[in-house]
């Protein structure tokens, strides 16, 4: 690093915070929701806040925002500097239009000038009447709020929700261009890999914090929960000690002993803390029997609203097995298209075949279907007793609902008052269960935390039906589609094989990335043509002799807990055994995952290196 450069940074890193949260505790109900969480943000930084659904990362930023009192810590900010807060859902009620909107959240030294610059990058005049505007709109205005003050901190939460392809990579770019220290909340992985310089990560009330970027969440995460699993095992074996004393040795010399059975008492405390849900969701979908081979074909379909053409002329196939996303600016019809794909919309002239045998499951993202004032229980099974009905057999709710990573005492709270992502695993948790071989999911991402999202994409990937989506989240289209079908204007969709990115290659427009995205996409080549090996080592030989055997001993023990959970009895008549099935099951499939992973590479590495 250049000497400049270094004392610039030494300069930075010194100045003291301008804002701190420290030892904040919050109880939501009964429940505590923030049990000792801290932040602390410095002038410059940029840090994503991560977590899963439900773990208090909107509160914490509401809380930096001063829009909600702790219970208990404290919350400093520097005396004079400037916060702007992002809320999910912004409040444009009372204002007769977005500029006037834009305008009441700047301060008397504000250039009046950049709030005008904004609403134009973003697409708006600023006469926008706020009583009609849509989603992406009332996201792209309370974008501008924001950031036209050029505050010193800026909490943002989900700010690419409801944005469409190209103003999310233009958000991106404003973003890394600004001064401001940042406190970002997003399921958008490319945008946290873009933006991000450190990671708290917020986990059971208490958060952690690491001086990187996104890009190494996750290795830190399963470090830190493997960590966490050795000394749980430890824990449980001194408890079984402590415990076999005190069936035996608190007879005799009751006084002396006192002590240490008030340290046995300690002990079972820590073993309920350490026993938080730390494991993984568990995504299934209830298959039906297969489609035909074709699932829809277009040929030279057309379809206006007035003078305005939304499609013209397309002409596609859509194959059992593919994937299909569709992507495009706001108001471009991707819905539209949709909804012609799959039947429920006729063109103005060519002609839709949809195939046969199709059974469709839509996921509904908006979450219209949900009753706010049903348990969650009664969602999933829906009035009827304490089974849902998955892949033509029964479970218990309680077993399905850990599955989406929801607890045992969660089971009679109503839907309304769980958080968004939350509400957004019930959505899947109530699609999943139906038979399908069509799956129909506009915008599934949505408010869906970085773990649930990860395990959908595989769910996606083992779908053994078709799936056709809509999605302006670039990493999840980069990592599930075979095919993209993009709004080029004025009613001409043209399909890419790929995703995202291979579109973007494939249109001969690499300018279209981000300086960021070109900067990481440089990197990762000249890394990928450098480290190559020249031979494989014996461990990492013996490792795809070995591996095969490993995966098929872990699929058996995988089918066999799982049959062991589908008796919809087994928790009400041994909770114990449900309990240790449950667990097991959650070991070997995150072996059988690693495994998988592991021999994967292997094999990918061998190909390499025979290939010279």
């Amino acid at each position: 690093m250049p000497v400049a450069k270094l004392l610039c940074y030494v300069a930075v890193m010194a100045l003291p915070p301008l804002l701190i949260l420290q030892n904040i505790h919050l109880t939501l109900g009964t429940a505590p929701l923030l049990a000792g969480a801290e932040l602390a943000v410095s002038p410059g930084e940029r840090l994503c806040l991560v977590g899963r659904n439900g773990s208090g990362k909107s509160t914490l930023l509401k809380i930096a925002a001063g829009m909600i009192k702790p219970d208990g810590g404290s919350v400093f900010v520097q005396p004079g500097a400037t916060v702007r807060y992002l809320p999910q859902e912004p409040d444009l009620s009372g204002f007769p239009n977005v500029l006037a909107y834009v305008e009441d959240g700047m301060g008397p030294g504000d250039d009046l000038y950049r709030a005008r610059y904004l609403l134009e990058q973003l697409g708006m005049t600023g006469e926008e009447d706020t009583a009609h505007l849509s989603g992406g709109e009332s996201r792209r205005a309370a974008l501008a709020r924001v950031l036209a003050p050029s505050p010193d901190i800026l909490l943002l939460d989900e700010p690419t929700n409801h944005l469409d392809l190209p103003a999310i990579a233009w958000l991106e770019s404003e973003l890394a261009s600004l001064r401001s220290a940042m406190v970002l909340i997003s399921h958008d992985r490319r945008l946290l890999e873009s933006l991000s310089r450190s990671i708290v990560w917020l986990d059971r009330g208490v958060s952690r914090r690491l001086e990187r970027g996104f890009s190494h969440f996750e290795a830190w995460r399963d470090e830190t929960l493997e960590q966490e699993e050795r000394d749980r095992h430890k824990l449980g074996r001194k408890l079984a000690m402590e415990e076999d004393w005190l069936r035996y040795g608190v007879t005799a010399r009751r006084k002396r002993n006192v002590k240490r059975l008030a340290g046995l008492h300690s002990l079972r405390e820590q073993r309920r803390q350490k026993n938080g849900p730390t494991g993984g969701a568990r995504l299934t979908s209830a298959d039906a029997d297969l489609s035909g081979k074709l699932v829809a074909v277009a040929e030279d379909v057309s379809l206006s609203f007035g003078d305005r053409p939304i499609i013209s002329h397309l002409t596609t196939r859509i194959l059992r097995g593919d994937r299909v996303g569709i992507i495009g600016a706001n108001g471009a019809g991707k819905t539209t298209l949709l909804s012609l794909l799959t039947g429920e919309t006729q063109p103005d002239s060519g002609e839709i075949r949809v195939g046969s045998s199709l059974q469709m499951v839509t996921l509904d993202q908006r979450r219209a279907s949900l009753d706010p004032t049903k348990t969650l229980a009664d969602t999933l099974t829906g009035n009827h007793g304490e089974t849902v009905e998955v892949n033509g057999q029964s479970r218990h709710v309680i077993g399905y609902m850990k599955d989406f990573l929801f607890g045992p005492e969660q089971a009679r709270t109503p839907v309304g008052v769980l958080s968004g992502g939350e509400r957004g695993r019930v959505t899947l948790a109530v699609a999943l269960a139906k038979p399908s071989n069509l799956l129909v999911l506009d915008e599934p991402t949505n408010d869906l935390d970085l773990e649930t999202l990860e395990l959908l994409q595989e769910l996606l990937a083992d779908y053994p039906g078709t799936v056709m989506l809509v999605s302006h989240d670039r990493d999840f289209l980069d990592r599930v589609c075979t095919s993209v079908i993009n709004a080029e204007g004025d009613g001409k969709w043209v399909e890419y094989a790929g995703g995202y990115s291979d579109m973007l290659n494939q249109r001969g427009k690499p300018a279209t990335l981000t300086a960021v995205e070109q900067q990481s996409s440089g990197r990762k080549q000249q890394a990928a043509a450098t480290s190559a090996p020249k031979k494989l080592s014996f461990r990492d030989k013996h490792a795809l002799e070995t591996l095969p055997k490993r995966m098929d001993q872990l699929t058996g023990e995988v089918a066999k807990q799982r049959r062991i959970l589908d008796d919809p009895k087994l928790y009400i008549r041994d909770r114990p055994g449900f309990e240790r099935a449950t667990q097991t099951l959650q070991a070997a499939e995150a072996e059988l995952a690693t495994s998988e992973e592991r021999w994967l590479e292997l094999e990918l590495l061998r190909e390499k290196v025979e290939a010279g």
